[in-house]
């Protein structure tokens, strides 16, 4: 027995309706966000090249290429939510939010080539017995700039980002914290070879900016190949749904359970045990207490499916969690 509302198919289209309604918000918020940061890294992309260029420094220049690569996340982020915001169709009855999980993966491709590429390029002057300038102190200034730009721009996304509660926003926030870092690192290197003359430092600093990007890219692909895959980075969400069950009269054995994040929203499936002696009604009014409570201690609950089965059918069951694997410590 499926117990989800009166009318399951009733139940998931009202349920997915007011998930459109909601996600308004997080579809300005997401927009907002993009413009935000697009502009923001375009002003500083094109400041850091022009200017890396004339005083002829490579880590300069390898900090506007990843304020360029910023852009292009903007860019990106304006397309995806364009697409998460159409509604649930008949190939898409989930709807489209996976768009946004797809488009970060995008991105950290994206982030890969970009620091494997400044990696190239260093190692490439390094290897060259030609002589390089030694980059001018103008280079600095506009580095103090980017730190600064860089800072506000951060704090803004990681705001925005927690709001809508985007992972595309929430990685584009943390890209941008490891971009202060990177504009510090610069700022080190142009003081290092402004005051002795080398220009090998700023070299090296654009080489540790290409080893910085793809950092920062394998992380954010390892985060989303996480949600691609339906998993999930803790259990504490499981023991939430969990102790839900075990709240509710008439509920108990929660297991199968199987949750996955389709845009930041939990989508969750679950069984029960309930007296084989109830009726249908009963145990659907079980099923539904059960749901409310789920909603009520965890936020952000896209769908729930619960399956009523009778106390003291136990089956092997092959995939999903149980309250028993779940305090046997054998999952971690």
């Amino acid at each position: 027995m499926y117990a989800h509302g009166y009318c399951p198919e009733h139940k998931r289209k009202g349920s997915t309706m007011q998930n459109l309604k909601s996600g308004s918000g997080k579809t300005r918020t997401i927009q907002i966000a993009a413009v935000t940061a697009l502009s923001g890294n375009a002003i500083l992309a094109a400041l850091k090249i022009v200017t890396g260029i004339m005083s002829g420094s490579k880590a300069l220049i390898a900090d506007g290429v990843d304020s360029s690569a910023d852009v292009i996340i903007s860019i990106i982020a304006l397309v995806v939510v364009r697409i998460i915001n159409i509604p649930a169709d008949k190939k898409h009855p989930w709807g489209h939010g996976r768009a946004e999980t797809v488009a970060t993966a995008l991105l950290s491709f994206t982030l890969f080539f970009t620091g494997a590429q400044l990696i190239i390029n260093s190692v490439s002057s390094i290897a060259s017995d030609t002589r390089q300038i030694v980059p001018s102190s103008m280079a600095v200034v506009v580095t103090l700039i980017s730190i600064g730009g860089k800072v506000l721009l951060a704090w803004s996304q990681f705001l925005f980002g927690k709001r809508a509660d985007s992972a595309m926003i929430k990685a584009n926030a943390k890209n941008m914290a490891g971009d202060v870092l990177i504009s510090l690192g610069v700022l080190a290197g142009l003081v290092i070879s402004t005051y002795t003359g080398s220009y090998f430092a700023d070299t090296i600093i654009a080489l540790l900016i290409g080893v910085w990007i793809i950092k920062t890219a394998v992380g954010i692909f390892l985060e989303t190949n996480l949600e691609l895959m339906d998993g999930n980075s803790g259990l504490e969400p499981y023991r939430v749904i969990i102790d839900a069950v075990n709240s509710i009269d008439g509920a108990s054995n929660p297991h199968r359970a199987r949750m996955r994040r389709i845009a930041g929203l939990w989508d969750i499936d679950l069984d029960i045990d309930v007296d084989p002696r109830c009726t249908v009604r009963e145990a659907h009014s079980i099923a539904s207490r059960v749901e409310k409570e789920i909603k009520r201690r965890l936020e952000n609950v896209f769908d729930i499916m619960i399956h009523v089965e009778p106390r003291g059918n136990r089956e092997k069951e092959t995939y999903g969690l149980s309250e028993d694997e779940m305090n046997s410590g054998e999952i971690d």
